[in-house]
């Protein structure tokens, strides 16, 4: 016989077992070695499969499944008999006298989701038989009443604090009959300006005044705030125009939110809002506005969320994500944007007894003070990031402008208490005298600007603003140069008049050289445009108050005669423009004539009335492209700074001084009035509590 062939494990038939004598005396039934190797194989196995399952496997003396009917839960067990006393009174499932207890909640909860269940398919079913437009409306009336729920929170009342004692607010009125003449007349240039704007872009930021149509630009973001009205309340306070004021705290009251989700300019929004809000407060004792300012800086705070702590110059109000201009040297944040929040961020600390808004002005002042400055000059870019300067760009322009101008009024609003603002300002204004302000060949004092350790001489139609600083600052400056300070006022005064002069329309451009032949004169295209800007009434309104020279009333006026005389209506041809332009010359001889005679002629106001009556648009008031030009091209924008700075600065011109004395009121970089703080330390607030 044989042998069996070699079959796989689980086929093959093993012989039985003989204990007798066998047929095969020398074989017997084993596993071959190959078929030992596979049973050992699965035996480990098994052992190892037991031994998991005895380490791994949870206890189920420390779990108990939880079945809701939806999913299992595992609820850990504690030992109530060991901890029980350390519970602190909270139930924890387990075993036991709870057991019961356990069970009751465990059916509780299951019939409560069961019930949620049914009442959520019947609001369904319930749903699904309605119109989509029911459906719609009651959307939005669900969020309406969030919206309204969001309002109500934000608009808790503040702590009461004592109001500053406000003088010379309802004042103010000429004992002069020309002068009063001319005081109405920038009073009605301004109800003209607002009944457009009512009229034509109510609710937007600002106004096209020939195509009447809403206007903004990206410093508002995409959203329609309102700048216009918020930015004109004090104006028209201080005229007295009180039903439109009231119009504006109307519309501020039902529609100013600042929870949406658009991106804004740090700088523009806190001069132009939370001054004009917190001004309009102060004028009108309005708990609304104070609210909307405070809710509004709220908004503005996570700007401040920098490496350095220097805010970012755009902020998005829903998000609080910030940004800076991607133009501004790698990313830096501006001299000007982040230097002028000091006043407004005061007055907010005054106003809520919250520290947060002074420590975050104080903290980019002691950075500041840390740093070195080339030449003594500050630097027109600081990057938030590595806390170091940017480009080698020093301006008293744009750029940095009314960061010197918050130093000096920070000292004028803690009634010359802080002293460290002061000494800031005295030690910037001396190295910008040593290396930026210059005579020019023809005998010009003028402000150039510092590139890289070269002086430009160029001076932008915002740097005329220092002749008002200059003469501001005076009083209280070092070594009792405050007569040289007046005068150093003055000059740049007759500086930026001389760049009205020299032009066609007697109006400003936006930058002028003073390079060889060429003085006070724009030289390129893009340079001699003006926008309605106010920097150089400005200067005259604060020279007019120190000196009380009747020149300054003078060019005012000029310049008041020359507003209406460019704001043509469009409809208007050109030869009746040319026509009517040298009626307008006319008209501006004769009165400076009989001003500087000192004689009044009633044809003076009569031909000012025909320069209104033909020369300005019929929609509001409009900048112009060329001031060189006799037929001027429009830009079409009725500016929110109008009707804030220029025409308020013109009728403080015109004014008594007793209207907003200097001595109780500091304005802003916006011209909002904030009143001086007579205390002992600008840190205290206004509220007892926190004082």
């Amino acid at each position: 016989m044989t042998t069996p062939a070699l079959l796989p494990l689980s086929g093959r038939r093993l012989p039985p077992l003989n204990l007798g004598t066998s047929s095969f005396p020398h074989h017997r039934a084993t596993l071959r070695l190959s078929e030992k190797f596979i049973l050992l194989l699965i035996l480990s196995a098994f052992i190892t499969l037991c031994f998991g399952a005895f380490f791994f496997l949870p206890d189920s003396s420390k779990h108990k499944r939880f079945d809701l009917g939806l999913e299992d839960v595992l609820i850990p067990h504690v030992d109530t008999s060991k901890v029980g006393k350390n519970l602190g009174g909270f139930l924890i499932h387990g075993q036991g006298h709870d057991e019961h207890r356990h069970r009751e909640e465990e059916e509780r909860l299951r019939n409560k989701i069961r019930a949620d269940h049914e009442k959520a398919l019947e609001e369904a079913k319930e749903k699904l038989k309605k119109s989509r437009d029911e459906i719609q409306a009651e959307i939005q009336t669900e969020k309406n009443k969030v919206v309204q729920e969001l309002k109500k929170k934000d608009s808790k009342p503040l702590p009461p604090v004592p109001l500053p004692n406000l003088i010379g607010i309802n004042s103010g009125e000429p004992a002069d009959p020309d002068i009063r003449e001319k005081r109405n007349k920038i009073k009605e240039m301004m109800k003209h300006a607002w009944d457009n704007y009512r009229q034509y872009g109510w609710g937007h930021n600002e106004l096209k005044p020939i195509a009447r149509k809403g206007h903004s630009t990206n410093i508002f973001g995409n959203s329609q705030m309102g700048a216009t009205i918020v930015d004109a309340l004090d104006t028209l306070y201080i005229m007295g125009l009180h039903d439109e004021f009231r119009e504006g705290q109307e519309w501020i009251d039902k529609n100013l939110d600042f929870s949406v989700n658009s991106e804004v300019s740090v700088f523009e929004v806190n001069i132009r809002f939370i001054g004009g809000l917190l001004a309009a407060y102060y004028l009108s004792g309005q708990e609304v506005f104070k609210i909307k300012a405070v809710q509004l800086a709220g908004k503005l705070l996570p700007a401040f969320n920098t490496p350095t702590g220097i805010p970012w110059a755009m902020v998005n109000l829903k998000s609080g994500v910030g940004r800076n201009w991607g133009w501004a040297s790698a990313g830096s944040s501006i001299l000007a944007e982040f230097g002028t929040l000091h006043m407004e961020f005061v007055h907010l600390s005054y106003l809520t007894g919250d520290p947060v808004y002074y420590n975050k002005v104080m903290h980019i002042r002691k950075l500041l003070q840390k740093m070195d400055r080339p030449n003594g000059l500050y630097p027109n870019y600081l990057n938030p990031r590595t806390g170091r300067w940017g480009q080698h760009h020093t301006s008293v322009g744009g750029l940095g402008d009314s960061f010197y101008e918050y130093l000096l009024k920070a000292w004028l609003m803690s009634d010359k208490m802080d002293t460290e603002a002061r000494k800031m300002y005295d030690d910037a204004i001396e190295a910008i005298e040593k290396h930026l302000i210059r005579k020019s060949n023809g005998g010009l004092t003028f402000i150039g600007e510092w590139k890289n350790g070269h002086l430009e001489r160029k001076m932008g139609h915002l740097t005329c603003f220092a002749g008002g600083m200059f003469a501001l600052g005076a009083d209280g400056s070092r070594d009792d140069k405050a007569g040289h300070y007046l005068q150093l006022g003055a000059e740049i005064a007759h500086t930026c008049h001389e760049s009205y002069d020299r032009t066609t329309l007697k109006l400003g451009p936006e930058a002028f050289k003073f390079d060889g032949g060429v003085e006070a004169v724009a030289v390129r295209q893009n340079e001699k445009y003006y926008i309605l800007r106010p920097e150089v009434i400005e200067t005259y309104w604060y020279m007019w108050r120190f000196t009380h020279d009747p020149k300054y009333r003078q060019w005012g006026w000029e310049a008041t005669q020359f507003f209406t005389t460019t704001s043509m209506r469009p409809s208007t041809s050109v030869l009746t423009f040319i026509h009517t332009y040298h009626t307008c010359l006319a008209a501006h001889r004769i009165c400076t004539e009989e001003w500087t005679s000192g004689s009044t002629n009633s044809m003076c106001i009569t031909s000012s009335e025909a320069i209104d009556k033909y020369c300005r648009v019929s929609g509001g008031f409009s900048g112009v492209k060329d001031v060189y030009s006799s037929s001027p091209t429009y830009d079409d924008v009725q500016q929110s700074f109008f009707l804030a700075e220029t025409l308020k600065y013109l009728y403080l011109l015109f004014s008594n001084d007793d209207l907003l004395p200097l001595d109780n009121w500091v304005f802003n970089t916006e011209a909002h009035p904030l009143p001086v703080l007579h205390l002992a330390n600008t840190t205290l607030s206004g509220n007892p509590a926190y004082r």
